[in-house]
């Protein structure tokens, strides 16, 4: 007897010693605290580019299809600026992903390390460009004649309305008048319109011209304008004729239904990145490609015309996996114009 009490003293020696040497994988953890559970969602940040309202009915439906395709849990989010998205993702790394534009991103990419993921593509184009517009009534006719005059733009961090052209205004030697930051692109649009501003700045996507295809050096409203030929159609859409107008202007279309009449384009710019897709510089590799593998699939379903697919909303068509090597010439334009990110992050 008093053996076989030795024998079992010597199992549960050689169990407990075991329990030291392989632990934990064995057991693991409850995955309630893990990056995607209830008490720890994704954390999803959408710049205030567009009409908020827009952007938080249609980022739910991103929500809801991410949460389908994936099994985990996302929150949304809208902040106050660019600015604002790019402090809340450098302060949660590795729980965030945002949509930021080309600028934003470089910002972010220097000040924490966020990684793009993935680019927009807009009616098969991974690039787009800034527009300068004027009302259509204006004296403003050649580049030169911005000098001295009040400049509307929606966001110091944004690519379009702010960066590109602030290097274009300087590397030609115009100084504009008085500043005016309206908060976004529709914004800037209605400050040109409302007279608050002789000019603006704004993202412009080429129109769809039918049984054409807009080139670069095509005019950026190749149609012909009579007050009659803007209209919104039944698909909700901003016409002119039988072409289709996707730059900033047609975000107002809803609030001024004449502002092709009233805001014509003095000229774009060069060529410029589209809009990203980052991701926190510690979020999980694996899920990433999961989340950007997602949304393309998403963007094959109608439900994507009602959220990022959308001319509320940011109106991408799909989206790309793109490099960082990409955004070398957005750092460059922020090089030649003397930003620091405390300059466009106003700290």
């Amino acid at each position: 007897m008093n053996k076989f009490l030795k024998a079992i003293a010597l199992v549960v020696v050689l169990v407990m010693a075991l329990a030291v040497i392989l632990p934990a994988q064995e057991q693991p953890v409850a995955a309630q605290g893990d990056l995607g559970s209830e008490d720890n969602p994704i954390q999803v940040f959408f710049v205030p580019s567009v009409d908020a309202e827009a952007i938080i009915s249609g980022g739910e439906l991103v929500r809801q299809a991410l949460e389908e395709a994936t099994g985990l849990n996302y929150e949304v989010f809208v902040p106050t600026s660019y600015a604002a998205t790019i402090e809340a993702m450098c302060a949660a790394p590795g729980e965030t992903m945002g949509f930021i534009p080309a600028a934003g991103y470089v910002v972010a990419n220097n000040r924490c390390g966020i990684e793009v993921g993935a680019a927009a593509v807009r009616f098969g184009r991974a690039f787009y460009w800034a527009q300068y517009i004027v009302r259509r009534d204006s004296d403003i006719y050649t580049f030169g004649d911005l000098e001295g005059r009040s400049w509307a733009y929606g966001d110091p961090t944004s690519t379009s309305g702010f960066i590109v052209p602030s290097v274009e205004l300087g590397a030609a030697g115009i100084t504009p008048g008085d500043q005016v930051e309206t908060g976004g692109h529709g914004q800037t649009v209605l400050a040109v319109y409302n007279g608050e501003a002789d000019f603006g700045t704004t993202f412009f996507s080429p129109p769809l011209v039918p049984g054409a295809q807009w080139e670069v050096g095509d005019l950026p409203e190749p149609y012909d304008l009579t007050v009659d030929e803007a209209f919104i159609g039944e698909d909700g859409n901003l016409w002119v004729g039988e072409v289709r107008v996707l730059d900033a202007r047609s975000s107002v279309r809803e609030t001024a239904p004449d502002v092709i009449d009233q805001v014509r384009i003095l000229r774009i710019s060069e060529a410029i990145p589209n809009d990203t897709l980052s991701f926190g510089p510690d979020f999980p590799e694996e899920l990433r490609t999961q989340i950007i593998d997602a949304l393309i699939a998403f963007s094959e379903t109608e439900t994507w015309n009602e959220s990022l697919g959308s001319p509320d909303f940011y109106e991408w068509s799909t989206l790309q996996p793109i490099g960082d090597e990409a955004f070398n010439s957005v750092r460059l334009q922020m090089e030649i114009l003397g930003q620091t990110e405390e300059d466009i992050l106003g700290e």
